[in-house]
């Protein structure tokens, strides 16, 4: 697996590598906090990112995507959101996560929006729980 990951700035592998024997199965991660980051390292399209935000289903499937075709995964979750305790919007406020699962086989993109309640780590807390949880849903299910 691989992950992709913006506002947890790497907790999700953090999690994933806490595991003895992890290396079976976890094959990197990318930390791409900034929108040039994302577009170099996973390939997002900047012009994605100008039209919905960095922040946006769009791009979180996008990361998610890029995550597989940069590495040799078979699995990758990527989140992008916006943690806190500034940077909200009344369109996207404090709390407000996109999330996307992509595999190759059988190949899809699922995504979901979330909005998380509490304090910049309880927000970034929440996503790397759901993250990895849905993750495990999708592997079992293959």
């Amino acid at each position: 697996m691989a992950t992709a990951e913006s506002c947890t700035g790497g907790m999700i592998a953090t999690h994933c590598t806490h595991l003895s024997g992890s290396s079976a199965w976890f094959e990197r991660g990318f930390v791409t906090y900034s929108n040039e980051a994302k577009t170099d390292m996973l390939g997002v399209p900047a012009t994605l990112i100008a039209q919905h935000g960095a922040v946006s289903e769009e791009v979180a499937k996008a990361m998610a995507l890029g995550a597989l075709a940069h590495s040799k995964a078979r699995f990758s979750v990527a989140v992008t959101g916006i943690a806190g305790p500034t940077g909200g919007s009344p369109e996207k406020p404090v709390g407000t996560v996109w999330l996307a699962w992509a595999s190759h086989n059988p190949a899809q993109c699922i995504s979901s929006r979330q909005v998380f309640s509490g304090d910049r780590q309880a927000v970034r807390e929440a996503t790397t729980a759901l993250a990895l949880a849905e993750l495990v849903k999708m592997v079992a299910a293959s």
